[in-house]
């Protein structure tokens, strides 16, 4: 833990420097968009058992869980406003430290509030895991898009929470890099950011130290949200992972995961979230 500490607070200090030389841009202001109804979209309704089993937190109301991504909705959200920022990269340094549940309850969160829609798209090619999330099988998804020329509205899907929408990532990709930063990739980004003022759009991408895929791809969100695991994740690993995206998109945070054997506990969450 004390080398996660001083990882984090190194990464900081550098950050404060290089922070006082950018002019970061106001957002404007938010109005509340109209109601939505889902037509093209496929629209599920996934059972609370499931969403349960897999701890997405509208199946609960209330406990330190749920409070605790209360918490990191509001920073992030105050963070993206003061900048201008819609597009969201969450990574991890290593593999199995929570990031995917992290950006899914991330991407909930934030659609839960009238003030905007989320998009959350499965950008971990080569494991695309967030449709198992929902209790979903063998989705089509980005890789068919990107490949298969299948239409993103034919692949979009409304798992009946708020304002979200879910774009799987479909299957496995040995040559993800490659195709992440395809030109078709790229396009869809940018049609993503601009299409909906009000929509923000989060993308669960590889861990960072085992692919060049968030690498590659960073360049084209506004920042990223680093998520680790007490216990399992290094202060080495997170101090590597820090230096290698350190210039190319600002780190929104890094979540302390599993703090405490209680997944981002408030306490936790108020300590380790790096602004």
């Amino acid at each position: 833990m004390d080398r996660i500490r001083t990882a984090l607070e190194l990464y900081k200090e550098s950050e404060d420097a290089s922070s006082d030389r950018m002019n970061p841009k106001r957002a404007a202001g938010h109005s509340l968009p109209p109601s939505i109804t889902y037509t093209r979209t496929r629209s599920l309704t996934i059972p609370l058992p499931v969403l349960r089993e897999h701890r997405v937190m509208v199946a609960n109301k209330y406990g330190p869980f749920i409070d605790a991504y209360k918490i990191l909705r509001t920073q992030v959200t105050q963070r993206l406003r003061e900048n201008g920022w819609n597009v969201v990269g969450v990574t991890s340094p290593g593999y199995g430290e929570g990031k995917t549940l992290t950006a899914v309850n991330l991407a909930v969160s934030l659609a839960m509030e009238t003030t905007q829609t989320v998009l959350l798209v499965d950008s971990d090619l080569q494991d695309p895991t967030v449709h198992h999330v929902f209790g979903l099988k063998n989705c089509l998804g980005l890789a068919d898009y990107l490949l298969d020329d299948q239409p993103v509205e034919d692949l979009l899907v409304h798992p009946g929470i708020g304002r979200f929408v879910l774009l799987p990532g479909g299957r496995a990709l040995s040559n993800s890099t490659e195709i992440l930063t395809s030109p078709k990739m790229l396009a869809l980004v940018e049609e993503l950011k601009h299409r909906y003022p009000s929509r923000v759009v989060v993308f669960d991408l590889p861990p960072l130290l085992h692919t060049a895929d968030v690498l590659a791809f960073s360049p084209y969100t506004d920042a990223l949200l680093m998520v680790v695991e007490e216990g399992k994740t290094t202060g080495e690993e997170l101090q590597r992972a820090l230096t290698l995206v350190k210039g190319s998109r600002p780190v929104l945070g890094t979540v302390l995961n599993k703090a405490g054997r209680s997944a981002l506990t408030v306490a936790e969450m108020k300590k380790r979230l790096v602004t």
